[in-house]
């Protein structure tokens, strides 16, 4: 039988990891996220803060600027190598056990490759604008731009390896407002899809 994957992209502060995790307890599978830049780091060589850096939402000069600099003579960044290595990792864990995995592409790099369900989750952004400030405090950067320029970024570097828009409904098979549900109810609902 095949594994059965959850996949989880999500709008930044909209909770989506939390809902990841819950769904991944509560189902007896594992939830992977933070745990893809240890093993990106260990299989790559990078650092994890270097991995964290140039991932899908660095707040440096902006990725897709990240994207295209830095090419060797044979045209890879090493932007292009975390993904070739990203891709592989997340291939393997398909193919090893059911299990959550939150952001990275995995819903668009398993799409011919796993039995998966796919999971956009996003709320508006009052709710999100309360949620990153609880969770990581208030900044120099006034929360409405912290919000816009992460999920620009993401959708960015969604775009730019899958040439798929990020966040469309009729990429996912779910998309859930976890402003309007709540994130127990998100997780219970995807639960009860899986």
């Amino acid at each position: 039988m095949k594994n059965r994957i959850i996949t989880i992209s999500r709008e930044f502060g909209s909770g989506g990891r939390t809902i990841g995790k819950m769904t991944a307890e509560t189902l007896g599978i594992p939830c992977y996220d933070q745990e893809l830049i240890e093993k990106l780091s260990e299989d790559s060589g990078f650092t994890e803060d270097y991995i964290r850096e140039q991932d899908e939402s660095s707040a440096h000069k902006g990725w897709f600027a990240n994207a295209f600099s830095g090419r060797s003579l044979n045209g890879v960044s090493n932007q292009d190598y975390l993904w070739i290595i990203q891709r592989s990792i997340i291939l393997e864990l398909a193919a090893r056990e059911s299990c959550v995995i939150v952001g990275r592409c995995a819903d668009y790099i398993l799409k011919d490759a796993a039995d998966c369900l796919k999971v956009f989750i996003h709320a508006g952004f009052d709710k999100r604008a309360q949620r990153i400030v609880s969770l990581y405090g208030e900044t120099d950067v006034p929360t409405q731009k912290r919000l816009a320029d992460k999920d620009k970024r993401r959708a960015a570097y969604y775009q730019f390896y899958t040439d798929t828009q990020w966040g469309l409904a009729r990429n996912y098979h779910v998309t859930l407002d976890s402003g309007v549900l709540g994130i127990e109810q998100c997780s219970s609902l995807i639960s009860g899809l899986y």
